[in-house]
């Protein structure tokens, strides 16, 4: 099960260095997550201040 970032992401960018894999990276409007490349580690979600980073 791969993680997801939702609406409330702020795009502070501080998830992407943190990923193993590169599944993250900047949308349109917000950071997306490749459900593909992601291991579902919690690296991101570790790091994010403001809490949008969830299992799927």
């Amino acid at each position: 099960m791969a993680h997801v970032i939702s609406a409330e992401c702020i795009s502070c960018g501080s998830c992407e260095p943190e990923c193993p894999t590169s599944a993250i990276s900047a949308g349109d409007t917000q950071y997306i997550i490749d459900a593909e490349a992601c291991i579902d580690c919690g690296a991101c979600a570790a790091v994010c201040p403001v809490d949008c980073i969830t299992q799927e």
